[in-house]
């Protein structure tokens, strides 16, 4: 059973994209799925959810996101402007109007890149192609309890970004 900090969001979440007509794709990494869970656990999410992706490797990424715009060059993922692209990216792939992207380290160690556990930066890609961003720092090493805190971020960041 997912959990109310995810569900919640996620309701609110679906009321406002299905007022609007509006459709949501979602690609996440270190979120590991909660987030399309959590939308998907709401009635009627094939109003408003177009699919989503969980890419946990950068050759995951290239198999699943193929045919949108290349990941630019010196771009690491784990970072704030691979998120964006994760969010730019899936909602081009799968045609839908809002794009979301997570990216980061669950733990209980940090990413090969040298940032810590608890480590995630959010994107979402509103219609338009504006990019908003969030970092997220848990300072945690327990894996289960980033990867929740990191869903319940990145649908904060759409849910602010729809307000």
């Amino acid at each position: 059973m997912l959990p109310a900090a995810l569900t919640d969001p996620a309701a609110a979440i679906a009321e406002r994209l299905t007022a609007r007509g509006q459709t949501l794709a979602v690609a996440e990494s270190s979120a590991g799925g909660l987030i399309s869970a959590a939308l998907l656990a709401v009635p009627g999410a094939s109003a408003y959810f177009r699919g989503g992706f969980v890419i946990y490797t950068l050759d995951g990424v290239k198999e699943q996101l193929v045919g949108v715009p290349p990941l630019p060059a010196g771009v690491r993922s784990a970072s704030e402007p691979f998120a964006g692209w994760l969010a730019c990216s899936v909602a081009a792939k799968l045609g839908a109007d809002w794009g979301l992207g997570e990216t980061g380290a669950a733990g209980p160690s940090g990413n090969p890149y040298g940032d810590p556990a608890g480590h995630a930066w959010l994107a979402v890609r509103r219609p338009g192609g504006e990019v908003l961003t969030r970092h997220l720092l848990t300072g945690r090493a327990d894996r289960e309890q980033n990867m929740e805190s990191f869903a319940a971020g990145g649908l904060a960041l759409l849910l602010d970004a729809l307000s």
